[in-house]
């Protein structure tokens, strides 16, 4: 039987480390402000934007909201983003993605200021990360490490499998578990005896956008199993690529799906702020 790790939980503890922190600031005449951007009003977005609304609220940084229709030109996107580059009173920028189709979405991240860039996706921020230089992380990624490290879970030495090589999860991951001295084998789609690599790891990360995908069968016995997943299944139910029921078991530590690494990637959000106004 796994120990289940409380995304949930882990989540509160930062945003209330960094709650005092910003009332610390604050009497100190330091503020912040995020800005947050959507274009559209795809469902899955407007819930993301209104957490990461309530998350700002909750720690007591202002955020700004710019809610535009889908029809904005990429134009104006770009000339709201310059605005906001430029704004002093604002520390942090994020554009919700995914934008509309006539956009183009690497066009409009590398548009944010690096230093604004808290969602931590700007090429610069991405090469800091490479050569371990200051920066801002992917947000999903570094939810990931504070979730080992806050439960104990040793990562220096350990054999640890990426399943998935996205921009902003799988690369990300990777690189940050190499900082932790973990060794790294990243998978993905095109890999051959996928199950065999991933019997081998001791912590199993799966970001592979499939539900239920990775089973017991994947699993070494006492692995710990990260579930970076979120679908909805045949009844409409929250579940991740991991099999949970049959993981679980085999696994010494798994996170659940929802209250996961989910919450965690809103209080990294959070923490990116606070550094944003803190540099």
């Amino acid at each position: 039987m796994a120990l289940l790790i409380d995304g949930k939980q882990i989540s509160t503890d930062i945003k209330d480390e960094l709650k005092e922190t910003v009332a610390r600031l604050k009497e100190q005449g330091i503020e912040g402000a995020l800005a947050v951007i959507q274009v559209g009003a795809d469902p899955a977005s407007s819930v993301y934007v209104r957490n990461k609304k309530k998350a700002c609220e909750y720690i007591g940084i202002r955020s700004v909201s710019y809610e535009l229709p889908e029809e904005t030109t990429e134009e104006e996107l770009l000339g709201i983003i310059e605005k906001l580059n430029e704004d002093n009173t604002i520390n942090g920028i994020l554009c919700q993605l995914p934008v509309p189709a006539h956009m183009d979405e690497n066009k409009i991240i590398r548009a944010i200021a690096p230093q604004k860039d808290v969602d931590g996706f700007h090429t610069q921020n991405v090469g800091a990360l490479v050569v371990g230089q200051e920066g801002f992380v992917s947000c999903t990624p570094a939810g990931v490490i504070q979730l080992l490290k806050r439960s104990d879970i040793a990562i220096e030495g350990k054999h640890c499998v990426v399943v998935g090589r996205s921009n902003i999860v799988g690369k990300p991951m990777a690189l940050l578990m190499l900082q932790e001295n973990a060794t790294v084998t990243i998978c993905h789609s095109r890999t051959k005896n996928l199950k065999e690599i991933c019997k081998e790891a001791d912590i199993l990360i799966v970001a592979i956008g499939k539900p239920k995908f990775i089973n017991a069968d994947y699993v070494k016995e006492g692995a710990v199993v990260i579930d970076v997943g979120i679908h909805r299944n045949e009844n409409n139910k929250l579940c991740g690529d991991v099999d949970f029921d049959s993981v679980e078991p085999k696994a010494s530590y798994i996170t659940p799906v929802p209250g996961g690494v989910g919450p965690m990637t809103i209080a990294m959000l959070m923490n990116n702020c606070v550094e944003a106004f803190m540099d």
